[in-house]
């Protein structure tokens, strides 16, 4: 994946930049030392590496204001990273730019039960979110895989998701307002403690940005009152089609479950051999919860097991226990970790509509054949939210370079197939050079055009989103 050539301008005053963020910044809060920077040259697509200029690691919102209007004032790229867990290189550094991490922004600013919101810094973690509230009946929503390390910020900037998204929404539905620092250093607020502000819709652009327009340093968020309870129920499927025509089925009958999960053979195999959930021996298997009254479960999961009978599951099993229901979501929860322990592997992150399900599901099968690489699918059905994991080894030459181009081509089936690039990873570096898949030029350019409003020098988060030579024009003004 090409990256941009360093500036040579910038690389020679290191030693002058360094000193000018130093004046602002404790001592411990930056990291200029080449063997101590190597640690943020890449975050969870670790395919692809470039240590930073310097890494700055500020503490409060005016901290970061320093730190932008410094390389502003300097002209170096400033690539915002949360917990570095994008799987799309939105947090990759340039050899010119300064990663300014914001761990130490972790404090719960404010908390209103009767409003139901939370005021946090954005280094905070999404589970720890919930950690702070969820002792007085409360809990936050969104739940990416990786929430117990993920960053606010980075949650913000990929606009993330989760299992439970098909109930609850992503986070722009549970974002409420932003205090956001722009790339010359002035501060502003986006939203707040309320619904819906007036006026344009500053918090829906910013929300799903990258880290383009802006560093988010406080988040307002939504919270909600836990459910009365939850229950998951497992169905076993013949084939990969035959559960994703049952997930179609179940959002067409209306029901709305809480989350829909699929998991195929080989993600199946490699949870058991990880965490010996006791999933059936089955081609693809679907995890659906349910929340609400006793009554209100026991009425879902009936509609739910009836239309799944319809598709001759060859596992139906309801839970029956909250030990049960931890045991069906184990495998589930490990997947990732799972697949890391047999092989390399690129995850994607198509969205289609939930009626191309089995098409889509199909295609991915046989174009993994045409390549020679295995593809292994776990990902939320409920909203067609799919992520094919191309399984490579990373140390056989051309083998990333064949992953990169099945990559590419399941993407553009998605979009062909009524669906986008992202549902919940963003676009960063791996789907940047596929964008006018997805988007003609006047809507591309209707983006750049938003970005030189924000940042008209093109320095926060360079090499993302965009293909690397309308960057390039861009910035050459």
């Amino acid at each position: 994946m090409e990256m941009p050539a360093p500036d040579t301008a910038v690389l020679d005053r290191k030693a002058e930049i360094v000193q000018r963020l130093r004046s602002v910044l404790p001592r411990d809060a930056v990291i200029d030392d080449p063997a101590e920077t190597r640690a943020y040259e890449c975050d969870a697509l670790t395919a692809y590496r470039c240590p930073p200029l310097a890494a700055v690691l500020p503490s409060t919102t005016q901290q970061v204001s320093d730190i932008l209007r410094i390389c502003h004032q300097e002209g170096v790229p400033v690539v915002p990273r949360g917990s570095g867990t994008s799987l799309a290189g939105g947090a990759l550094p340039t050899a010119d730019s300064v990663i300014l991490g914001v761990a130490r922004l972790n404090e719960v600013l404010e908390v209103d039960y009767d409003n139901r919101f939370i005021r946090v810094q954005s280094g905070r973690t999404n589970l720890s979110v919930t950690g702070a509230v969820e002792g007085d009946g409360f809990f936050y929503a969104p739940d990416p895989s990786s929430q117990l390390a993920c960053a606010i910020a980075g949650n913000i900037a990929m606009n993330s998701g989760g299992a439970h998204c098909l109930k609850y929404g992503v986070t722009t539905n549970n974002l409420l307002g932003v205090t956001l620092v722009m790339m010359d250093g002035t501060v502003v607020e986006i939203g707040g403690a309320y619904l819906d502000a007036g006026g344009y819709d500053w918090l829906g652009l910013i929300c799903g940005s990258e880290g383009q327009l802006g560093v988010v340093t406080e988040a307002t968020l939504r919270i909600l009152p836990k459910p009365e309870g939850a229950r998951p129920v497992l169905m076993g499927f013949d084939s990969s089609e035959v559960a994703g025509a049952c997930v179609a089925d179940i959002i067409k009958a209306g029901v709305l479950p809480v989350a829909i999960e699929f998991m195929d053979r080989p993600c199946i195999r490699a949870t058991e051999a990880f965490a010996g959930a006791g999933y059936p021996d089955c081609e693809a298997l679907l995890i659906v919860e349910v929340e609400g009254s006793p009554a209100e479960i026991d009425e879902q999961l009936g509609l739910i097991k009836q239309i799944a009978r319809t598709h001759n599951p060859v596992e139906l099993r309801e839970s029956g226990s909250e030990a049960e229901s931890a045991r069906i979501w184990l495998g589930r929860k490990s997947a990732f970790g799972a697949m890391g322990q047999i092989n390399d592997y690129m995850c994607l992150d198509g969205t289609i509509p939930v009626s191309e399900l089995p098409y889509v599901l199909r295609r991915i099968g046989e174009m993994s054949g045409e390549f020679g690489l295995d593809v292994a699918n776990v990902f939320h059905a409920g909203d067609g939210n799919m992520h094919p994991l191309i399984l490579f080894d990373a140390n056989k030459p051309g083998d990333l370079e064949r992953c990169e181009a099945l990559g590419a081509e399941i993407l553009k089936l998605c979009v062909e197939a009524g669906g986008c690039l992202t549902g919940e990873h963003g676009v960063g570096i791996e789907k940047r050079d596929l964008m006018n898949v997805q988007f003609d030029a006047p809507d591309i350019e209707a983006q750049l055009r938003v970005k030189d409003v924000f940042d008209p020098k093109w320095l926060l988060n360079p090499a993302k989103v965009f293909p690397l030579e309308t960057t390039a024009r861009r910035r050459a003004g």
